[in-house]
């Protein structure tokens, strides 16, 4: 099980991550928020994020 972290200081809610995401583990609000899904570590929201605001850890 993983936990997707958004640094809200640094998130432009571009939206990349959102559609990156293939579990759709991620929703644009004001930022992109974290939702109750689980996150499978696949990192492709990390991978596209153009201001590197996303981390990934294991728990």
């Amino acid at each position: 099980m993983y936990v997707v972290t958004v640094d809200a200081d640094l998130c432009t809610a571009c939206g990349a991550c959102v559609s990156a995401c293939p579990g759709s583990v991620l929703e644009l609000e004001d930022v992109c928020v974290v939702t109750d899904n689980e996150c499978m570590g696949c990192e492709s929201c990390i991978a596209i994020c153009p201001v590197e605001a996303i981390t990934i850890s294991e728990y």
